[in-house]
């Protein structure tokens, strides 16, 4: 019968590889506290953008989503969308001649851009020379998981185009084919989209002028706040 081979003495050191890589990852861990802990604000937010950014990836319809399932996307401060929207459209901004605005309201933040720019007059069918300025917001709208709703106005004086009955017809379908580009040429999630008409009925400045006439006559993309895009319906 031949000599049972000798078993090979067990390795009882194994543990401390394990036990090597668990200090190294506390070590890391602590690290990183110690530096946000000394990082300015301003760094701290170009940081906590830049992880949200590197754990979202775009979903099927081009929309941010998160990698991890079950992690909620992170809803921005107005403050940091507005930064955003100005970086993106500024030139576009500049060049309007304050046919284009963007600001902070109580909703969240409203891109305001005068009909002249987007559309002929009388008509609802976006121009061509428009397609710089709304791909530039859509672009910013696929950047955050904001809700979106789209407004059209006009000014008082009554339509005489063949197409449209009313201001609320016209200020309607603006505002529905604004949002249909963001859908098909953008793939913004259309759960995300709402598009509404207030004909005359929400002006900005007096209708008393035609300079004032013409800011009324607008479409205003709203970028909901977190607060606001709760209240829409689900």
């Amino acid at each position: 019968m031949k000599k049972r081979r000798e078993e090979e003495h067990e390795n009882v050191e194994r543990w401390m590889v394990s036990y090597a890589d668990f200090v190294t990852l506390l070590f890391c861990f602590f690290t990183a506290m110690y530096a946000i802990s000394n990082v300015d604000t301003n760094k701290l937010g170009k940081f906590v953008k830049s992880m949200r950014s590197a754990f979202h990836t775009a979903g099927p319809n081009g929309s941010a989503i998160a990698v991890i399932e079950g992690i909620q996307p992170i809803v921005p401060g107005d403050a940091e969308v507005e930064s955003d929207v100005k970086d993106v459209l500024g030139m576009l901004i500049s060049e309007s001649k304050g046919g284009i605005d963007v600001r902070r309201d109580k909703r969240g933040v409203v891109i305001s851009v005068m009909d002249k720019f987007i559309f002929e007059s009388g008509f609802a069918k976006l121009r061509e020379e428009a397609r710089p300025v709304v791909d530039a917001v859509a672009k910013t709208l696929k950047t955050y998981p904001n809700m979106v709703r789209i407004e059209g106005h006009t000014d008082n004086i009554p339509i005489s185009s063949g197409e449209f009955r009313s201001n609320w017809e016209l200020s309607s379908t603006r505002a529905i084919n604004v949002a249909k580009y963001f859908l098909n040429a953008h793939g913004i999630q259309p759960e995300r989209i709402s598009a509404i008409g207030y004909a005359e009925y929400r002006p900005v400045a007096s209708n008393s002028t035609p300079d004032g006439r013409a800011k009324n006559r607008r479409v205003d993309i709203v970028i909901l706040s977190e607060d606001e895009g709760k209240k829409e319906p689900q």
